[in-house]
């Protein structure tokens, strides 16, 4: 990149961080930014919209994924999905009407089908952009497809255990992939089950996915960590330096599940209690986790000489944000981490418009490149610009 362009492009981030209340100065010395004001989130919401729009132009053509797979072209699967859901609070936050008619156009276009295994999480997560357009102005019919799905699990409950093992025959025979057995998936398939719960009125969909929830969090959740495991495989394993194994991500997707579902139960019932104080309980580690860079590193525990990782800072900076906006978390204490992790991730914007150094589809942490991006974390970054703007 010629010295021109590295100038104009830190002149253009310097300008955004001011917008967020940081100066470059406060974005390195961690102090308490300046109060927000309502041209600041404005502001946000635009460099949101600017990033949605880059994106959008590239739903069909995967080139810029560094490792593509069949699920990432698929519009139904979990990958565009997550942008998806990011899209839905982005137009709830003030997104021009052109988000809103992308996500009802995304849900037409699928015929507002889930994809196709029945039982599978990752299948289920693009139900929640239908939930939220059966709302928004398509009515009652793109729900329908949801709910036979969820109809389907609920007549029919998995009987398998959590415990990972992999067969001969490969991934998609994993007996487990029934259940909720990585962490992963309690971001994908409970929020639109507990929702679909609220507009219907029906608790059968809250009931299950809430006691699955629960098992899924006693079965992977470390006590002593305060962190989850990907999936059962990970409890004994160790990284080079000896540490515990804790996916940025992995404990990204989950710590963005709980604001996604928290406002959805009833105030003063054991599952929102015990939500709430397992949200604050990873928040308070979480925050301790964070570098001085404002990122997370994508092996938790390991954070020497990692990388930038935009993808888990996105859902961190996203519930850390939404958190002390609903009175869970201090403002004094959290706002500085929520705010570095804003301007760690607008630092991740590439000068072509990508979000860059995004860890690519895996399941454990590996490397990143600047270049690295998705389309699940364009969407952690859609959820943690709509988060920062409320504050």
């Amino acid at each position: 990149m010629g010295k021109a362009r590295r100038s104009r492009l830190k002149s253009v981030c310097a300008a955004i961080l001011l917008t967020a209340g940081f100066s470059p100065a406060l974005a390195q010395s961690g102090s308490a930014p300046a109060a927000a004001t309502p041209a600041r989130a404005r502001e946000i919401i635009a460099v949101a919209t600017r990033l949605a729009d880059w994106q959008l132009q590239r739903m069909r053509d995967t080139d810029h994924v560094a490792r593509a797979t069949t699920e990432t072209r698929n519009p139904r699967a979990w990958e565009q999905a997550a942008f998806w859901v990011g899209m839905t609070a982005l137009a709830d936050a003030g997104g021009p009407p052109r988000i809103r008619e992308a996500i009802l156009a995304v849900g037409r276009d699928n015929q507002w089908l889930p994809a196709r295994r029945p039982y599978h999480a990752d299948d289920l997560a693009i139900t929640a952009a239908y939930v939220w357009a059966a709302e928004n102005g398509a009515g009652a019919a793109a729900l329908a497809p949801t709910r036979k799905a969820f109809d389907f699990i609920l007549s029919n409950p998995p009987r398998v255990s959590l415990a990972w093992y992999l067969p001969p025959s490969g991934y998609d025979d994993t007996e487990c992939l029934k259940r909720w057995c990585w962490c992963d998936a309690l971001f994908m398939a409970p929020p639109p089950m507990i929702a679909l719960s609220k507009i219907t009125g029906d608790p059968r969909y809250r009931d299950f996915a809430m006691r699955e929830y629960w098992a899924t969090t006693d079965f992977l959740f470390d006590p002593a960590e305060h962190l989850y495991y990907r999936d059962s495989r990970f409890f004994d394993r160790r990284g080079e330096d000896g540490r515990k194994l804790f996916w940025s991500r992995g404990n990204g997707w989950v710590f963005a599940s709980m604001p996604r579902i928290i406002p959805l139960l009833e105030k003063g019932s054991a599952d929102r209690k015990r939500m709430e104080s397992l949200f604050v309980e990873m928040a308070g580690r979480l925050k301790q986790l964070q570098k001085a860079d404002g990122y997370w590193a994508p092996s938790l525990l390991s954070p020497e000489k990692s990388p930038p990782e935009s993808s888990g800072t996105g859902f961190f900076t996203y519930g850390l944000a939404w958190g002390i906006k609903e009175g869970l978390l201090d403002r004094r204490e959290y706002e500085p981490a929520a705010r570095r992790g804003w301007a760690a991730l607008v630092r991740a914007i590439q000068p072509d418009g990508r979000l860059g150094w995004v860890q690519q589809v895996s399941d454990r942490p590996e490397k990143v490149e600047a270049a690295d991006t998705q389309y699940y974390g364009t969407g952690a970054f859609l959820l943690a610009a709509t988060a920062i703007a409320a504050l």
